[in-house]
């Protein structure tokens, strides 16, 4: 890096200041034993959710740790990845006075967390040519207040994998937290960027329940990053962020990830023999390159295209709103079922 990184020197003055709220279960931790629970004003009549849920989720972070090979205390688990975002806004940027680099098109969330919070967002567009990352604008843009670089790879609503060069060029020479988003890491040819979390102090990266494990409903996202990252996050997460119900259900998602493993297999496979029939498509004119779950078409008239298959069923998402993105339709890669109604449905357009 241009400079040595020090974590204290991103933190807001008022977080690195503050003692967090400790709950009742964050000062008594259970060994297993069997106690009379007093301390937490909880209704004593157990029905299964009487008692407030584990403010630190050790269950979840115990399995987690062991598949992803990290540390416990590298891990910090959110109300989806939506909060994990809003935390590193919160922790890491002064309304007013800090800005964030986000590389449309992408994640709309992140741009969505600027406004809320108050802090510029510098866009710096993805290259046309190869919808990788435009290091030379990146590094133009950043300046002393750039605090969060956010990387969405496997790219949404590209489907791209950025190049491991381009993030590691970023990662050696931006001095702030560069955040990788990796909800769709799972489906990528490459690994996750995870195997290189000890060699970059700056590193965060988000993954999610939602796309491979298929648990969308239960909202639970994942930051890992280092323990001194993962401790200022913690001071400010609210106490119980993650319910009971949500934690039990993780954890039996976890024990079973040959179950997941297999249906991720299926939807890759899915996507790899859906492409080249869309292409025969006769509007089709373009499809992008996918490491995701879904595939990015361009077609003559994205409006249209939308209008007649919601008229037979299909809900489609237009993105032809985002940079570089006119004329696209993004189509999430369904069951086996699914995707042969659906290409049976897109040769009846006219």
């Amino acid at each position: 890096m241009s400079q040595v990184f020090n974590i204290e020197k991103l933190v807001r003055e008022n977080v690195r200041k503050m003692k967090p709220y400790a709950s009742a279960r964050d000062e008594y931790h259970s060994d297993g034993s069997e106690m009379v629970f007093l301390d937490a004003n909880e209704n004593p009549f157990d029905n299964g959710l009487n008692r407030y849920p584990d403010p630190q989720q050790w269950k979840v972070k115990k399995s987690l740790a062991s598949i992803k090979d990290v540390s416990e205390k590298q891990i910090l688990l959110g109300n989806g990845s939506d909060e994990v975002l809003d935390l590193l806004f919160r922790a890491f940027c002064e309304p007013g006075q800090d800005n964030v680099i986000t590389l449309p098109p992408t994640y709309g969330m992140y741009q969505v967390l600027a406004n809320i919070n108050a802090v510029e967002n510098r866009e710096v567009l993805l290259r046309k040519d190869t919808l990788e990352p435009d290091v030379e604008g990146i590094l133009e843009a950043a300046d002393e207040q750039t605090k969060l670089l956010f990387f969405c790879s496997p790219n949404n609503p590209t489907g791209n994998r950025f190049s491991d060069e381009t993030i590691r060029q970023l990662l050696g020479s931006f001095n702030g937290l560069v955040v990788i988003d990796e909800a769709y890491i799972d489906f990528s040819k490459e690994g996750s960027w995870l195997r290189e979390l000890g060699n970059y102090p700056n590193l965060v990266i988000t993954q999610t329940f939602s796309k491979a494990y298929g648990l969308a409903g239960l909202r639970l996202g994942i930051c890992y990053a280092s323990r001194d990252i993962i401790a200022v996050l913690n001071k400010i997460k609210p106490p119980y962020n993650i319910n009971a119900l949500t934690q039990r259900r993780v954890v039996e998602a976890l024990a079973d990830t040959g179950s997941v493993k297999r249906e991720i297999e299926t939807i890759v496979s899915e996507r790899i023999r859906l492409i080249p029939l869309l292409a025969e498509i006769p509007f089709v004119s373009d499809i992008y390159d996918s490491d995701a779950n879904f595939v990015l078409l361009r077609v003559d008239d994205a409006n249209k295209r939308y209008t007649q298959m919601l008229e037979r069923g299909f809900v489609l998402r237009n993105r032809s709103t985002q940079p570089l993105c006119n004329n696209t339709l993004r189509i999430t890669i369904g069951t086996p079922e699914e995707n042969q109604k659906l290409l049976n449905a897109l040769k009846t357009l006219r």
